[in-house]
C-alpha cells in the first residue's frame, strides 16, 4: 500500500526510500549481486548480447566474443549438476564416505551443491559436449585441459563456489586418493573471465541474506569449516577460495555489511591455533582500514579447527567459539608480546610503543582509555608512563602529517558527514523542492539557474547538491545522472537519486517552477533588505551621502525584486 522501492524507467534508476539506497541498473545489480562496477557491466553485457570493448593499460583494445562469460557460467552451472550426480553414483562412495567421516549426512550437503570429480579423467568433457559446450569453451571455463581435452578435476571431493546470486562461478576440489598426482590437497579452478579467487568468497550464496540482517559475518578458512558453521546455525559464516583473505574479500563483506555508526557489524575470523593461524590474524589486522565493521577472532584454546571442533563437541560448539570472540587487536597485541622479553626495563618500553600503535587504530575513542589500560598492564609499566609514551606517539604523528602537501585551496572539501535532512521539515520544503524540479526538469530554467546561489540553500546536503548542479555543464540527455557522478559520495549522492525519482505534488510547468524558486530566495531577499535599510539608516543619521544614495537604492532595488518573488509565488500558487 506504501511502496518504498521505486523505479524511473524514464531515466533508468531505481531508489528505495525505506534504505536510502538507489542508482542505475549497474548500481542495482552490483548491490543485489555483490559484484563489481566492471562484473555488472560483463554480466548484462552477457544477458543482452552486447560486445564489450576492453582497452588494456597499455592503450590496447581487446574484443571478447558476445556472450563468453554467460557460456562460461552455463558450464559451470552444468558441471556442478555432473558433479553432483557423480557424488551419488556408485563410484563416489569414497567420496560419500569422507564426507560422513567429517560429520555430515547426504541432507546436511545437498545445499551445499558438494560432488565428485570420477577418476576416469574425461566424464566431465564428454557429458558437457553432449549438451552442446565446445572444446574452447571448456578451457576458458577451467573445466578442462587445453592439451588432451583431460579434466581439470579428477577424483576429487568439489565444492562449486557460487556468487550471492547463485551463479557458480568456480570450483574447490579436495584430494581423495594418494595416487592423486595433482599437487596440493586442495586445487581450485584457475582464474577465468567470470572467477577471480580475490574476489569471491565460498558460502556468500547461503550467508549473503543473513550477513546483512544480522550484521555479522564469520571469515573462516576451509570449505568444511564454513558447512559446519552453517549446518551447527552460524549462517553467516564465508571462506576464502583459495587464497588469504584479502583487500577485495574485505570490501566485499563491507559492502553487504553496510556502513555508518548504526550499521557498523561485526566481522569474526577464526584462525587455526598454530603459527599459520597467527600469521592470517597478523594478515587481518593489516586489513582494518578496509572494513568500517568491528573485528573480532575466535580461536579454540585446544587448536581445533571448526569441522573439528564441531565433530568433537557437537553443533553447540561452533556457536559458543564464536560468542566468545574476543577484538582482534586483543589477539594481535597477544601475539605481539610473545616477541619481547619483558623482564627487561627496554623491552617492556618497546613493547608499549609498539601496542600503542594498536591501541590508536581502535575506532571507539571512548575505549581507548581502558585500551591503554590493558597495554599498561600487559607489559608491565605504570599508566602514567603508558599515557606519555601515547602522547609521544601522537605529536610524531601530528609532525608527520604537517610534513604532507597541504591540498590546494581551490579544491573543495568532500562532504563526508553531512547529515540526511528530513525530507517533510517545512522549512526545508522548498529547498527540497526547487531541487527536485532542477534534477527532473531543467529546461525550465534559464542558464543562471534562475539567479539561484549556494547561499539560498541552508541545508549542508542541499547546498553540495547545488553546487554539485553549478560543477555540471548542463546537458539534456542522462543529466541527473552527470549531477550524481559530480556529487560528493555518501548521503549527498543518494540524495540526488531520492530528488530523481521523487513525484512533484502537480505536474511542472513555468509558473510552477518560478514559484519554488521565489520561495528559495525570498529569504536571503529579505534579509539583505534589511541589511540595506540598516546600512542607509546609519549613514543618513551621519549625514553621510556617500554611503546613504548607494544603500538607499540598494534598498529600494531589492524591495522591487522582493515584490517580484512574491507575486511569482502569488501565480504559482494556482
Amino acid at each position: 500500500k506504501t511502496p518504498s522501492f521505486h523505479v524511473t524507467p524514464a531515466r533508468g534508476l531505481y531508489y528505495c526510500f525505506g534504505c536510502g539506497v538507489g542508482g542505475n541498473v549497474f548500481d542495482f545489480v552490483m548491490r543485489h549481486d555483490n559484484m563489481t562496477w566492471v562484473e555488472a557491466v560483463q554480466l548484462l553485457a552477457d544477458r543482452y548480447g552486447v560486445q564489450l570493448r576492453y582497452v588494456e593499460d597499455g592503450g590496447t583494445a581487446r574484443r571478447e566474443d558476445p556472450g563468453i562469460r554467460k557460456r562460461i557460467l552455463d558450464a559451470n552451472r552444468a558441471a556442478a549438476e555432473f558433479f553432483v550426480k557423480a557424488l551419488l553414483a556408485p563410484d563416489g562412495v569414497d567420496a560419500r564416505k569422507m564426507l560422513s567421516d567429517r560429520g555430515f549426512r547426504q541432507a546436511q550437503v545437498e545445499p551445499f551443491g558438494v560432488g565428485f570429480a570420477p577418476r576416469g579423467g574425461r566424464e566431465l568433457h564428454q557429458a558437457l559436449t553432449e549438451q552442446g559446450f565446445s572444446e574452447q569453451e571448456l578451457v576458458k571455463a577451467g573445466l578442462i585441459r587445453e592439451n588432451g581435452g583431460y579434466d581439470v578435476f579428477q577424483g576429487r571431493v568439489i565444492w562449486p563456489i557460487r556468487d550471492s546470486a547463485g551463479s557458480v562461478l568456480g570450483f574447490g576440489a579436495r584430494k581423495l586418493y594418494d595416487d592423486d598426482r595433482m599437487p596440493g590437497k586442495y586445487i581450485n579452478t584457475t582464474e577465468t573471465p567470470v572467477y577471480k579467487k580475490s574476489q569471491v568468497l565460498y558460502g556468500l550464496d547461503l550467508a549473503r541474506r543473513a550477513i546483512g540482517s544480522k550484521g555479522q559475518a564469520v571469515v573462516m578458512e576451509g570449505y568444511t569449516d564454513v558447512m559446519a558453521a552453517h549446518v551447527s546455525g552460524v549462517d553467516t559464516a564465508v571462506a576464502a577460495c583459495g587464497t588469504a583473505f584479502g583487500a577485495e574479500h574485505a570490501k566485499l563483506l563491507q559492502r553487504i555489511l553496510g556502513g555508518g555508526e548504526r550499521h557498523r557489524g561485526q566481522v569474526i575470523f577464526t584462525f587455526d591455533g598454530d603459527a599459520a593461524g597467527q600469521k592470517a590474524a597478523l594478515k587481518a589486522y593489516a586489513l582494518e582500514a578496509e572494513f568500517e565493521a568491528d573485528t573480532s577472532v575466535a580461536v579454540d584454546g585446544e587448536g581445533l579447527d571448526p569441522c573439528d571442533l564441531r565433530m568433537k563437541y557437537g553443533d553447540n560448539a561452533i556457536p559458543e567459539l564464536i560468542a566468545q570472540a574476543k577484538p582482534l587487536y586483543r589477539y594481535v597485541m597477544a601475539n605481539i608480546l610473545t616477541s619481547y622479553d619483558l623482564d627487561r626495563a627496554d623491552a617492556r618500553v618497546a613493547a608499549a610503543r609498539e601496542l600503542i600503535g594498536l591501541v590508536h587504530s581502535v575506532r571507539d575513542t571512548e575505549k581507548r582509555d581502558q585500551f591503554l589500560q590493558e597495554v599498561a598492564g600487559a607489559v608491565g609499566l605504570d599508566m602514567d608512563e603508558v599515557r606519555r609514551l601515547a602522547k609521544q606517539g601522537a605529536s610524531q604523528g601530528q609532525r608527520s602529517a604537517k610534513k604532507t602537501p597541504a591540498v590546494p585551496a581551490d579544491i573543495p572539501t568532500p562532504v563526508a558527514s553531512v547529515q540526511r535532512p528530513n525530507p517533510r521539515d517545512p522549512v526545508l520544503s522548498s529547498q527540497r523542492g526547487v531541487l527536485r524540479l532542477i534534477l527532473q526538469v531543467p529546461t525550465y530554467f534559464t542558464q543562471d539557474w534562475c539567479a539561484l546561489v549556494p547561499e539560498d540553500f541552508t541545508h549542508p546536503a542541499y547546498r553540495a547538491i547545488f553546487s554539485a548542479v553549478l560543477a555540471t555543464a548542463f546537458r539534456p540527455d542522462g543529466w541527473g545522472e552527470l549531477v550524481r557522478d559530480a556529487a560528493p559520495e555518501g548521503v549527498v549522492r543518494q540524495l540526488v537519486l531520492e530528488l530523481l525519482v521523487e513525484q512533484p505534488p502537480r505536474e511542472p510547468n513555468q509558473a510552477y517552477v518560478d514559484a519554488y524558486v521565489a520561495r528559495v530566495r525570498l529569504p536571503r531577499i529579505e534579509q539583505a533588505i534589511a541589511e540595506a535599510r540598516s546600512a542607509a539608516n546609519r549613514a543618513n543619521s551621519l549625514g553621510n551621502q556617500d554611503i546613504y544614495n548607494p544603500s538607499f537604492q540598494q534598498w529600494l532595488d531589492l524591495m522591487a525584486e522582493q515584490g517580484r518573488l512574491r507575486e511569482a509565488i502569488t501565480a504559482g500558487a494556482g
